[in-house]
């Protein structure tokens, strides 16, 4: 037999070994590029409404939980706070009066100086400036929670995006004005192909590597795999709901991707943002 055709063969066969090795690799290692960093937002809206009189955060700074984000006017809210707290001295100064004529009611009732009548109706509004009393306590209450809500704070440790307000707006209540980016919640949604994911269990170590730090690579941890994604035909109820994976070739019959959700584990080496490119591989011992 020729040389040639034992170099052919040679060349087939390490073929061969290296199509089996890299096969065994992609079932036993599954990896992909297509992951994204993510995070929770919070939208940090005002429960009451009025102009906003200072901001004191900048676009894109950092905050801890409890620093102040913006205050809104407070003028108003004491005014009514001030309003509330007489009514309430006023009831309260009523109740004591018919307290006091209730009880003298018994006396009379028992020295039969008054009727059962006289004293029902005695008896009765004293019980209604007590439930009259309860609703001021209750009004007090409700207008020092109001002048509370002037004050927003950040509710967790974050990132200020999209800051985009200046004092003097007026703002409603319930309308998101500022967005935080929580920094305990940073994750990693890697996609992973249908004929990968029974590869990929929960609690499997993953090594991530982002797009422009190819040589800080950092661990994670598989936390699950998406039991669902968007169907283009809208077959399923609740569709609107479902991830929206897109196929990257439409002529081609091309295995659905599946989110998987991976947790980072430790610290990493570079600042984590919502949107940043990343490669995810699933670490065999």
């Amino acid at each position: 037999m020729k040389p040639k055709v034992f170099i052919t063969l040679g060349v087939v066969a390490l073929a061969l070994v290296a199509a089996l090795l890299m096969y065994e690799r992609y079932v036993t290692k599954p990896w992909t590029r297509d992951a994204y960093v993510r995070a929770n937002v919070v939208g940090v809206a005002p429960r009451v409404a009025g102009p906003v009189v200072q901001i004191p955060v900048k676009d894109n700074q950092a905050v801890k939980k409890g620093d102040l984000l913006f205050q809104i006017d407070p003028s108003t809210f004491q005014a009514t706070l001030d309003q509330a707290k007489g009514q309430l001295a006023q009831t309260q100064a009523k109740l004591v009066d018919l307290e006091a004529n209730a009880k003298r009611a018994v006396d009379l009732l028992a020295k039969n100086v008054i009727s059962r009548e006289q004293y029902d109706d005695q008896v009765q509004a004293f019980e209604a400036a007590k439930a009259n009393v309860e609703a001021a306590q209750a009004a007090v209450e409700n207008a020092q929670l109001n002048l509370g809500f002037t004050t927003v704070v950040s509710p967790v440790d974050g990132y200020l995006t999209n800051v985009n307000t200046s004092p003097g707006t007026y703002v409603a209540a319930g309308e998101q004005l500022i967005a935080l980016v929580d920094t305990s919640t940073f994750w990693v949604a890697a996609y992973f192909k249908e004929t990968q994911i029974s590869h990929v269990q929960p609690g499997d170590k993953v090594r991530i590597t982002l797009m422009g730090h190819t040589g800080q690579p950092f661990d994670g941890e598989v936390l699950s795999t998406a039991w669902g994604i968007f169907v283009q035909d809208g077959s399923t109820a609740g569709n609107q709901m479902l991830p929206d994976v897109q196929q990257t070739v439409d002529w081609v019959r091309l295995p659905n991707r599946f989110p998987v959700r991976v947790q980072v584990t430790g610290q990493p080496p570079v600042p984590l943002r919502i949107g940043q490119t990343a490669s995810v591989a699933v670490v065999r011992p």
